[in-house]
């Protein structure tokens, strides 16, 4: 807990009642069950997994949850992200807020914190510290391997899970306890990756890796102690495979040599986003003025914006703007086209 947090109890019939199945689960119990509603936990990214998870602690009884994404809901994300419907695609709000318009209605009494945002080095103290567990959502590298530095130089636990296809991985990182990512995979896979928009992605499998991770994510909350293995699953295949989860190791990086390259502040680098025809570019060192913007914009396209976000179509092309200066540009996969139309419209 962090100072001036309001420490909650099992007092009372309703809190009982509600978490009384996940109480007579000895693994849990009534001690467990009171380390879940005081427990503070980070998700990063709520789209297929984070959506899932958040869904899940909720409903489990975690007191706190931070809901980290950057990104808006869109009809293609409802066959595998949990939280949303076509009212939250047509209204084209952010994953972040209406991931906690849907918590309110499934666990009214847990504290839901949304926050809009992209994670980077410069930004992810504000939106990943001070708290007790990290959950891993994202869907590409840089991230993953930006959270892992954070982790182990905090000594926070965080569990990482990813999935495409029907192929999925799920695993714990203790720090001191466990390998962490850079332990074992001291590069991201290099060549070319399938991604959701390549090879596509069953609903069942992010929903079982989700499972997986927020398991873990209890199992360390309740007792300190993760599983210490690495989950392998291919859904369609039937073909499930587990290994014991090494030991840190010495020569690692950031476990052994603490040495956290990811943390450095770099300039954040256009990405494609997954199952998406589109770019994101995050340059600008400055907030937009989006009424400003929308102001400019209005004569030569479509432009509709809310509290949280500025929609701009010009076809072929449609950039969705954030108040931080993150634009994605949907139209495109290509990273100079993106940078170019994103020049064109809302400069440099």
């Amino acid at each position: 807990m962090t100072p001036g947090d309001t420490q909650r109890s099992l007092v009372g019939p309703s809190q009982n009642d509600r978490y009384s199945r996940q109480i007579l689960f000895p693994g849990v119990g009534p001690a467990g069950q009171q380390k879940l509603l005081d427990a503070h936990v980070a998700i990063v990214g709520c789209g297929a997994l984070g959506s899932f998870m958040a869904g899940a602690l909720a409903r489990a009884g975690v007191g706190r949850l931070r809901i980290v994404d950057r990104d808006y809901v869109e009809l293609s994300n409802l066959q595998r992200q949990w939280l949303f419907d076509e009212a939250d695609a047509a209204e084209a709000l952010p994953k972040a807020v209406a991931a906690a318009r849907a918590l309110s209605r499934i666990n009214s009494s847990v504290q839901v914190e949304p926050l809009v945002a992209d994670v980077t080095p410069a930004t992810i103290d504000e939106l990943a510290g001070g708290v007790d567990l990290i959950l891993d959502g994202t869907d590409n590298f840089e991230t993953r391997y930006l959270v892992n530095d954070y982790a182990v130089s905090r000594r926070l636990p965080w569990v990482y899970g990813a999935a495409v296809g029907s192929y999925g991985l799920a695993m714990a990182v203790v720090p001191g306890v466990t390998a962490c990512l850079k332990c074992l995979y001291p590069a991201p896979p290099s060549g070319t990756q399938s991604t959701c928009e390549t090879a596509g992605v069953l609903g069942t499998i992010t929903s079982l890796i989700a499972s997986l991770q927020v398991a873990e994510a209890m199992r360390i909350l309740c007792t300190g102690i993760p599983t210490r293995k690495i989950t392998r699953v291919d859904v369609w295949s039937g073909e499930i495979r587990q290994l014991a989860q090494p030991d840190p190791d010495p020569a690692c990086p950031a476990c052994g040599q603490r040495k956290f390259v990811h943390l450095q502040t770099v300039g954040r680098a256009p990405i494609s986003l997954c199952g998406r025809n589109a770019v994101q570019i995050h340059e600008r060192t400055r907030p937009v003025d989006l009424q400003e913007l929308a102001e400019r914009l209005a004569p030569i396209g479509s432009v509709r914006s809310n509290d949280f976000a500025l929609r701009f179509e010009i076809p072929p092309y449609q950039l969705t703007v954030f108040p931080d200066g993150r634009v994605i540009v949907k139209g495109t996969t290509d990273v100079g086209i993106a940078r170019s139309v994103y020049a064109r419209y809302i400069g440099a």
